[in-house]
């Protein structure tokens, strides 16, 4: 009977929550209303022994599992709770809410932006809303945990970025395989001038599924008519996209549609160019990027291919080279390479999965330097597994104030790179980044020589 009562009391509070949708529509956002240099909104001061209040936004798989993730660290290592779930659909909504037990559970986000005992928001919503959630909510004095990718364009990651300095807030972007050891061993390498002069990084992205990648299961019974918890706020799920009678084909498999994702590229090479921009040593605009590849397996109506490579060119002289099919599973050895050695970075080619060592091998020409220098013409360098994960590291960030592992600032940089390798693959064109100006064009700029 409590159950049922618990039930009854949630599907009462939810279809509250839907008329106040309704409402909720006709209001401006933070973003439509304040401009950047006026927006220092006050967040809450947090003491020594106080829980961080979270509110989780998109709570579908993925984002109910970083929302578990979330609670579990808040209970082990750093305290803080979540306070307040948010969904379009009402199914996940009420399974979120009885997972979390929040208080608060509500199909619109701008409620919970709007609350002043809510610290920190995580956002694991399809990519198309990461932007504009992302920024009303620094804009109402919270931090952000926002799931890769950063934005679905290069022009939100820069307003994305943008705010997040006029505001101070705290920002992880949730490419969590950025806070491993091996990253971060291969920066310290490079830097130690193990490979000498950068030339070339590489990696892929491969998976077969015999499904067709991103054909999720879908809910036939639900949609903006379902009732109770069928229920779907179709028109707050499209927000900015294009208008378009509802698709449950769209909705439950957002990643195959060009309106709300970039497919390969923002799903999957967001977790190779993320990393290697840790590696680099500092984060890097691309000064020109192309893309190519195609619908070659899965002819089901998507619209982003099935087949993806990317090369990208950076100012200080060196190049990225990334392939990618979901319909064959044989990896490309993750690997940075420089005129007098390479870094094996990832031998099976996952970049997601942590390695025990990396390996520098120095090439035969330097060998004898290398040696004299490193003791060995081949160098393994031990990972820390103990390292702090992502939301560990985003937890402590938002209650010490300082820098995240993967920030907004080197997350616009890996965005950009992704971005232009959409548009030049859905225009067909070489593009190019105005580094000064901050924009993408499709004409070569003039770039300084490398001293």
């Amino acid at each position: 009977m409590a159950d049922k009562k618990s039930r009854r009391d949630f599907l009462k509070q939810a279809g509250s929550a839907a008329v106040a949708s309704s409402a909720l529509l006709s209001i401006p956002t933070y973003a439509q209303t304040t401009k950047i240099k006026n927006v220092l909104a006050p967040s809450r001061i947090l003491g020594a022994n106080d829980r961080i209040n979270l509110a989780s936004i998109g709570v579908g798989g993925r984002g109910t599992s970083v929302m578990k993730w979330a609670m579990d660290t808040g209970q082990k290592s750093q305290p803080a709770q979540v306070v307040a779930v948010c969904d379009v659909y009402r199914k996940r909504l009420s399974n979120a809410q009885q997972i979390s037990k929040a208080e608060t559970a509500t199909l619109d986000y701008r409620e919970l932006v709007a609350r002043k005992d809510i610290d920190a928001v995580i956002i694991a919503t399809p990519d198309h809303w990461h932007a504009p959630i992302a920024i009303d909510a620094m804009r109402a004095g919270k931090d952000v945990y926002c799931e890769k990718p950063m934005t679905k364009t290069v022009e939100e990651a820069k307003k994305f970025t943008e705010v997040a300095k006029a505001t101070n807030r705290i920002v992880q972007i949730g490419s969590q395989t950025t806070s491993s050891d091996q990253w971060w061993k291969a920066r310290k390498a490079i830097q130690d001038g193990m490979i000498g002069e950068l030339l070339m990084s590489q990696g892929s992205y491969h998976r077969n599924s015999i499904e067709g990648e991103w054909n999720y299961k879908i809910d036939q019974a639900a949609g903006p008519n379902g009732k109770g918890d069928d229920f779907i706020d179709w028109n707050m799920w499209l927000g900015s996209a294009t208008k378009r009678p509802f698709s449950a084909e769209r909705f439950f498999r957002f990643r195959k549609y060009w309106d709300y994702s970039g497919g390969i590229a923002t799903d999957l090479f967001y977790h190779v160019v993320a990393p290697l921009n840790i590696c680099w040593g500092e984060a890097q605009f691309p000064h020109k990027v192309m893309a190519s590849g195609g619908t070659y397996v899965f002819k089901d109506g998507r619209e982003v291919p099935d087949t993806f490579h990317l090369i990208a060119e950076f100012p200080k002289g060196h190049s990225l080279v990334l392939s990618s099919s979901m319909a064959n599973s044989q990896h490309i050895p993750g690997l940075i390479r420089g005129h007098e050695g390479t870094i094996m970075m990832v031998p099976h080619g996952q970049f997601e999965g942590k390695v025990d060592y990396i390996t520098a091998t120095a090439e035969r020409q330097f060998k004898d330097k290398f040696v004299a220098k490193f003791g060995s013409n081949e160098v393994k360098l031990e990972t820390d597994r103990t390292r702090e994960d992502h939301m560990t590291n985003f937890l402590r960030c938002v209650r010490t104030r300082e820098k995240t592992v993967l920030d907004a600032p080197t997350a616009y940089r890996a965005m950009t790179t992704i971005g232009m390798a959409v548009e030049s693959y859905r225009q067909g064109k070489v593009l190019y980044f105005d580094e000064r100006n901050e924009r993408v064009t499709d004409r070569p700029i003039q770039v300084q020589a490398k001293a």
